[in-house]
């Protein structure tokens, strides 16, 4: 009876520590991070199932964002020219990025349908396919790299309005605002130079000139500025080049010797096969100067392609390549009128006149190029 009795107050000794304790260690696993504590406090056993009709707590499900349609619409039709991320490829396949900003819906839907330079159309994009699209093509594109400013932080308003001219104006003016193939080195412009704020830049951004064949931009007030601002900032840093360098000069590609030039022209070139000098290149110098005789003469742009149909019945069309994919040919004939034929039932021929510029590229050394280039320049 006696060790009863003295199991029995142990025990309850026992229980009365534990009891004590308790709080002290529910406190102290509360408070210690989930990497300290011991794997079972972690994850309940697999074996351990709840008890019946207690009240269980499931985790959320997020549910990740579905790819985006209008992306992959653009993967596959657009982005082998203009580039994944609708950089574009200079010279020959401007970006897109911030394209709402020159067309609207309607125009770009025209754009996309019938095609424009070497861009085919594609007028079987339609429906969901075409609004998913534009969707995507009005979308924000990533923040481009900054190079306005050298190892200072520009202001956001220098890099939006850097972003803002490298979507939309870089093409023609090139990334540094000191020209490009079509336009002029704005760093150098008497209208940029003589601008206080944007009071004559924004009239040309906002109506274009048409003389030139510049669209119009629908920017807002801000953006405006921003854009403004980098062009300025271009040409403090144009100006702040040693020896006063801006950009290629006519007389920088006039290093050539002509009659070399010429030699190659009638000769190894190939280029009398399709010109002449005093035919479709007479007064070519007179046209185009410098940088963009030089890209015209290595990479010609709008270029049309001549295409021969001839169907099963032995008629044979004739025009300019309108459209062209694996399952339908089409061309415009002297008359503006638009046919077009499947692939699998007629013949055809096509005949770029680009694409021996194309394959001329690999072939011309330095001393090629320039003297080739001088003989062109005497062709007034």
């Amino acid at each position: 009876m006696k060790g009863i009795r003295i199991a029995f107050l142990a025990a309850a000794i026992a229980a009365a520590i534990t009891a004590a304790r308790t709080p002290a260690v529910l406190h102290a696993a509360i408070q210690q991070p989930a990497a300290q504590q011991p794997a079972a406090q972690q994850q309940p056993p697999a074996t351990q199932n709840p008890v019946v009709g207690a009240e269980t707590s499931q985790p959320t499900k997020t549910q990740a964002p579905g790819p985006d349609p209008g992306a992959a619409v653009y993967a596959k039709r657009c982005a082998i020219c203009h580039g994944t991320n609708r950089e574009g490829s200079l010279p020959a396949f401007p970006p897109v990025q911030g394209i709402t900003h020159r067309y609207s819906n309607d125009q770009l839907t025209a754009l996309i349908h019938t095609g424009k330079g070497r861009m085919p159309g594609f007028p079987k994009l339609q429906g969901d396919d075409l609004n998913n699209l534009l969707q995507f093509l009005a979308s924000a594109p990533s923040s481009p790299e900054s190079s306005s400013a050298g190892s200072a932080q520009p202001s956001p308003e220098l890099t939006a309005g850097e972003g803002l001219f490298h979507q939309n104006c870089a093409f023609c003016h090139g990334r540094d605002a000191m020209g490009g193939e079509t336009g002029p080195d704005l760093t150098q412009s008497k209208l940029v130079l003589g601008d206080k704020n944007g009071d004559k830049i924004g009239p040309v951004v906002h109506e274009g000139r048409p003389d030139t064949k510049m669209p119009g931009f629908n920017f807002s007030t801000q953006e405006m500025a921003s854009l403004v601002a980098f062009i300025h900032a271009r040409v403090k840093a144009a100006e702040a080049h040693a020896g006063g360098r801006r950009g290629v000069v006519p007389e920088d590609l006039q290093t050539g010797n002509a009659q070399a030039g010429k030699a190659y022209f009638e000769g190894p070139g190939g280029c009398a096969k399709c010109h002449s000098a005093t035919g479709d290149l007479a007064g070519i110098a007179r046209r185009f100067q410098g940088l963009q005789l030089e890209e015209r003469m290595l990479y010609p742009r709008n270029s049309r392609s001549e295409v021969t149909v001839t169907t099963p019945t032995g008629k044979t069309f004739t025009g300019t390549l309108a459209y062209r994919d694996e399952f339908t040919i089409g061309l415009r004939d002297e008359s503006g009128t638009y046919r077009s034929w499947p692939t699998r039932l007629v013949k055809f021929t096509v005949k770029s006149p680009a694409d021996a510029h194309i394959d001329q590229l690999p072939k011309y050394s330095d001393d090629d190029i320039h003297n080739l280039m001088k003989y062109l320049q005497t062709l007034r």
